[in-house]
């Protein structure tokens, strides 16, 4: 049928709009490739906008800190920051032991120095008899950590922890004295890092003892920021005379322990060229030396460590310090314009600027080892020493062990020295495992001194009167006084944990945030690259976010729910106990974890909220001080009551992550802090203060856990392994209160009995009661001395105040009351 031209022309209008429809319903492939570039720009400008924002946000990485986050290893404290730490790896992982040769020079060459040592007299005299400084050089205590190959003895890091920990149980000022050559002092650092002559001829010198070595760092105006070196200047030059290339270097360093008797001191400096800011041009200095030619350049500026034997021109050794009552050595080094030749920087020219890489590394030792055996020393002798005396000792005719007041006391005591070990042990395995974790190690020095201090804090004011009065019977006054020490040193706790510990474990075991902040700090040449680098390492961080916040959310409101159901008494199970703590520590892990990803809606701000980062550093050492003590818990399963003491301080550990958390999440700061805190509080508590669970132990498991370290028990042995113990006929009060424990509490059972029964004493029981009370008598007693200094012994030596008497008595005509009446 034929259409007419205006059905046509109809026809047509009608169909076009459908054809235009069509058109722009259906897009080309070029216009939706055009669409997809407009999609992929406006992202890639979005960004590149976040990019630049975070950039501007984030300060800039120094060449220090650059290097400080490249230092050092990552390992359970990364795992703690992803929030999914394993006990099982842990303990498969990390087995401390001693071989025999170990075990031996622990109950031989130790037991002997001990024996030496009259800590009272040591710290009346501010010295080491000949004697004892001979032994220790002699039997190599200087040289443990050398390699046999040298002439050390090769130890092992948990054997070095252990004798430290020993000496410390006799003589605080031997601990410290033996710590330094072992971990920070150069012996180390030439066994990693020396030339081949400076091993030739420092390491056997070392090892036996003929040179004692000291590490100069810090200075007046560094403080705990050790390595920031102000004040310890040197510049590349030639000698004026031989032209040898050297550097010349003033410096003034304090607090430097064993420089008053050290034969060699490994000196930290600040390495420039301030003519061209590399090495290989010599530089002028002061008029003395004169610029010459460029040589060929190896090394770099910064850091740098010089080894300079006492006697060198210009070097001043000697003068002492005296820390609190402490009578180890610790001195001033200082030098104006000293000549330092190439060869005496440790590790040769190459080595220049590597000071950082060298510290750093060396430092877990010092850090996470030496100075938590300390405290595990005080543990050993609070638990040993004060456990028994509060049987021994009675008030009201009742031990003193039976009064709550001393029951908490003891059980605190108690559960900090077990953390306080655990925390030790699985660091020393961590150590010999070839590994230097760095926060782990910060870790340890703040959390294990902290608890060292509370230990003996706890001690004194049980033993009360008897730790006051300083003399031979007083086992705990020195280590009171010693431990204010060890959280100074190193990097005083205060600046370790609001600081340093967050700082460094966000940066550097964060799983994502290294190769973030890599990203941050390259040039503007690389930025799309970087943009790149850096949305792949945002995307993952948020997903971590994301990942952490609903595992806190299940994981809360299963802990509450298993938590609230558990009975009281279910840790004597220890299967159960491992099961149950492992879940809390988990939670935990993720809840911290949460909040370390919450931390960078801080940026760059996140370095001055000290507040925060100290309730967090709280946080991650109770986390990884929980899983030490179910890794120990596990090994040493089998000692009877270590359920108990176990349960008090796990209970503990998470009360107080919980609480560091909470805190955290009241007071969240920065501009985003109101919506940080209510993310946290989210994940972290979502059901608010039903999913708080964990309280301090019931007052029934500190009363049993009291009872074990005050009596006859396998918990009290376990204390025991590790402390000196005098010979037999020797009057050694801390060993005379072991001795006397059982015979004691055996007498009060016997005097129960005799009550109850209503009966007189079998002449085998008097025998016994009589000769308790004679000990009890004997070992409340505190030392008297006829006089308290040198003056006072001299002959006819009056008081000034009894000078004042006699002053005042003669102008009276009466000077006896009888007279007068």
């Amino acid at each position: 049928m034929m259409l007419s031209r205006t059905t046509q022309r109809s026809t047509s209008l009608l169909l076009r709009p459908s054809c235009t429809l069509k058109t722009d319903i259906t897009s080309s492939p070029q216009q939706e490739q055009h669409q997809r570039r407009t999609i992929v720009g406006l992202v890639h400008a979005i960004d590149k906008r976040v990019y630049r924002w975070a950039k501007g946000v984030l300060p800039p990485i120094s060449k220090t800190e650059n290097i400080a986050l490249g230092c050092g290893t990552i390992g359970f404290d990364r795992d703690i920051f992803s929030g999914s730490p394993s006990l099982q790896h842990l303990i498969d992982t990390y087995q401390p032991s001693l071989t025999p040769e170990e075990r031996s020079f622990l109950t031989n060459q130790v037991t002997t120095l001990c024996t030496l040592l009259n800590d009272h007299d040591v710290v009346t005299n501010k010295d080491f008899s000949k004697e004892a400084w001979d032994y220790m050089r002699d039997e190599k205590f200087f040289g443990m950590k050398i390699p046999k190959e040298w002439g050390g003895l090769g130890f092992s890091t948990e054997a070095v922890s252990q004798v430290l920990a020993k000496l410390a149980t006799q003589c605080f000022d031997a601990n410290a004295t033996v710590a330094v050559p072992n971990s920070l002092g150069p012996g180390e650092l030439l066994v990693r890092y020396g030339t081949e002559e400076q091993k030739e001829y420092f390491l056997p010198r070392l090892a036996n003892g003929t040179l004692i070595p000291c590490f100069g760092l810090t200075g007046p105006h560094s403080g705990s920021d050790a390595t920031s070196l102000i004040g310890s200047d040197c510049v590349v030059t030639k000698h004026p005379e031989t032209g040898e290339l050297g550097v010349v270097a003033s410096f003034k360093k304090r607090y430097i322990t064993l420089a008053p008797v050290a034969g060699v001191v490994g000196l930290g400096l600040n390495l420039s060229d301030p003519e061209t800011g590399e090495l290989g041009v010599v530089a002028s200095f002061k008029k003395r030396y004169i610029t010459l030619a460029p040589v060929a350049g190896v090394g770099e500026e910064g850091f740098t460590v010089a080894l300079l034997e006492r006697g060198h021109e210009g070097l001043r050794m000697g003068p002492r310090h005296i820390p609190l009552s402490a009578a180890f050595m610790n001195g001033t080094v200082e030098g104006e314009d000293v000549w330092i030749p190439m060869t005496s920087i440790l590790g040769g020219q190459e080595r220049c600027g590597f000071g950082w890489n060298m510290f750093v590394e060396c430092l877990a030792e010092g850090r996470g080892v030496s100075l938590p055996a300390g405290s595990i020393g005080a543990a050993r002798s609070v638990v040993a020493g004060v456990g028994a005396y509060s049987r021994v000792r009675k008030q009201f005719r009742v031990p003193i062990a039976e009064f709550g007041g001393i029951q908490e006391a003891m059980a605190k005591a108690g559960s900090d020295g077990l953390i306080t070990i655990a925390g030790g042990d699985v660091m020393n395995a961590i150590v010999d495992n070839h590994e230097a974790p760095m926060v782990i190690s910060s870790v340890m020095k703040q959390n294990c001194t902290e608890r060292g201090r509370r230990i003996v804090e706890c001690g004194m004011d049980i033993a009360a009167g008897s730790a006051i009065c300083r003399g031979d019977k007083n086992y705990m006054g020195n280590a009171y006084m010693s431990l204010p020490i060890a959280i100074t040193v190193e990097g005083a706790n205060i600046m370790t944990r609001s600081f340093q510990i967050i700082g460094q474990g966000l940066t550097r075991c964060h799983p994502h945030m290294a190769d973030l902040m890599k990203a941050l700090q390259l040039p503007p040449s690389e930025e799309k690259h970087a943009v790149k680098i850096f949305v792949k390492q945002f995307h993952k961080i948020v997903g971590h976010g994301v990942t952490n916040f609903f595992g806190s959310v299940t994981k809360g409101v299963g802990s509450t729910f298993s938590t609230a159901t558990r009975s009281k008494t279910a840790y004597k199970n220890g299967d159960d106990l491992l099961a149950y703590h492992e879940k809390q520590l988990l939670r935990l892990s993720n809840n911290f974890a949460l909040t370390a990803d919450l931390c960078f809606t801080l940026g760059g701000r996140l370095k001055f909220e000290e507040l925060l980062m100290g309730r967090l550093a709280d946080a991650l050492g109770a986390i990884y001080l929980g899983y030490a003590t179910l890794h120990h818990y596990h090994r040493r399963r089998g000692i009877e009551g270590l359920e108990a003491l176990t349960e008090h301080a796990m209970l503990r550990l998470e009360r107080e992550a919980q609480e560091a958390l909470y805190a955290a999440s009241e007071n969240f700061p920065g501009p985003l802090g109101p919506v940080a805190s209510t993310v946290m509080k989210m994940g972290c508590f979502p059901l608010g203060g039903l999913t708080r669970p964990y309280s301090d132990p019931n007052d029934t498991l500190t009363k049993e856990v009291s009872r074990l370290l005050t009596t006859p028990s396998e918990i009290r042995d376990m204390f025991q392994e590790g402390i000196y113990s005098a010979p037999d006929g020797t009057i050694h009060q801390m060993t005379d209160l072991i001795n006397a424990l059982p015979i004691c509490v055996e007498a009060d059972k016997v005097a129960t009995s005799l009550r109850r029964e209503k009966r007189e004493p079998t002449a085998e029981e008097t025998n016994l009661i009589a000769k308790a009370d004679a000990l009890r008598d004997a070992l409340i007693q505190v030392d008297v001395f006829e006089h308290a200094t040198a003056e006072e012994a001299q002959p006819g030596y009056v008081r000034p105040a009894l000078q004042g008497t006699e002053e005042r008595f003669a102008n009276l005509d009466r000077t006896v009351f009888r007279e007068a009446a």
